[in-house]
């Protein structure tokens, strides 16, 4: 296999894993994706904290 590896390649060796693996995988992709989409959510939220206004609350006395 190459150092990086196509989509293809990727495929095809997942097809060669039995079916109980490839259900694992896939559980696996499903969760990590739900994992980064929540946090991409949760950025959003945090956006104002970005602002220069809010640099004053850094300042120590």
């Amino acid at each position: 296999m190459t150092p990086n590896p196509t989509i293809e390649e990727i495929k095809a060796l997942i097809f060669q894993l039995p079916i109980q693996e490839q259900i694992i995988l896939i559980e696996d992709l499903e969760e990590r994706l739900e994992t980064l989409t929540i946090m991409q959510l949760a950025e959003t939220g945090f956006s104002e904290w970005n602002e220069p206004e809010e640099d004053i609350y850094d300042v120590e006395s």
